[in-house]
This record gives C-alpha cells, structure tokens and sequence, in this order.
C-alpha cells in the first residue's frame, strides 16, 4: 500500500451508494421516492467528503478531482448508473485518475424525527433518529487492488445533513487516512 499511494497524485471520489432502511416503515412509503433519495444523499455525501478533503489539502500527498468534473465523466461515459458494475481500474481510466475512493452508508432510521425534536427542544437532547455504518475504500487505478479499507458505525442525531455527518465521519477515517503527510 505505502509503494502505491507515494505513485498517486490525483484521486476521484465516487458518489457513495446510500442504503436507506426503516425500521417501521413510514407512512406513505414509496420505494421509488426512497431510491431518489438514496442517490441525492450519495451526491451530497460525495460532495461534503471532497468538502472536507479540500479544505486539509496541505495535509496530503495527493489531490482529489472535483466531485463536478467527476460526476460529468461518469455521465458521459454512461456509467453513472452503474458504478457497482465497473472495476475499480477501469472507472480510473474512465475519470483519468491514479486511484478511486468508493464509499458506500448504510443507515436505518430508528425513531421518528418529530419526536427528536421534541426531546431537544424539552430535554437539551434529542437522540439519534437513525443508526449508521460507513465503508470506505481506496482503490488503486492501476490494477484495481483494495489498497485500504475503513469501516464505522455511527448514530445519526436529528440535525444532521449529509454534510454533518460527512464532517464527522471524517474526522474518525482522518485518524488513519493513508494519503495523510
């Protein structure tokens, strides 16, 4: 891993795959409305990771290609629909990278978001509303072996936009992240 990554210069975060489950289920559920949702919290999350990334940019060896310009050659290459599908080498070649992040969160949501709500506005506190896990992997482009894996599970507190959670999530995989000086 430690030869691969001093090679990378530029590394494409791919729009993570978003699974949303419940543990009852809403009213008026619509598994299509939910598949939408999936994929906008995939972009967003996307973005608020190259967000966070950007911003420490001097504490890595590598830079990360703009989300936009990623997603672009992904639509015009016509894979943006199925990532899960291209090997990891070959979306490289696609985006003209040395390597891809792929990440994927799996989140159920556990209680109802009203009455977090209350909870934080009588109580201070309000509690978590969905329980979650993220994957993350680095991919090299080269020839697509995992070069390193991280995996947490956290819960996801009423307030939280994709970007929070992004934030606080990278905090945690800062601690280990390879490309780190």
């Amino acid at each position: 891993m430690k030869t691969a990554i001093k090679t990378e210069k530029m590394v494409a975060i791919l729009p993570l795959t978003v699974s949303i489950s419940y543990k009852k289920f809403p009213k008026n559920y619509n598994a299509a409305d939910n598949a939408v949702q999936e994929k906008e919290e995939g972009i967003k999350m996307q973005q608020g990771m190259f967000t966070y990334l950007l911003r420490k940019a001097n504490n890595y060896t590598v830079t990360f290609q703009d989300v936009e310009r990623t997603n672009i050659l992904l639509k015009q290459a016509g894979v943006a629909d199925k990532l899960e599908t291209i090997t990891p080498d070959s979306l490289s070649k696609i985006l003209k990278v040395d390597a891809v992040i792929k990440a994927s969160y799996a989140y159920e949501k556990t209680g109802s978001e009203a009455a977090a709500i209350a909870k934080t506005l009588v109580f201070g506190f309000g509690g978590s509303t969905a329980s979650g896990a993220l994957t993350m992997q680095i991919y090299s482009g080269t020839d697509g072996i995992l070069l390193w894996r991280f995996y947490k599970e956290m819960n996801e507190g009423v307030f939280s936009s994709a970007n929070e959670l992004m934030e606080r999530m990278m905090k945690k995989v800062a601690r280990n992240f390879p490309y780190e000086k």
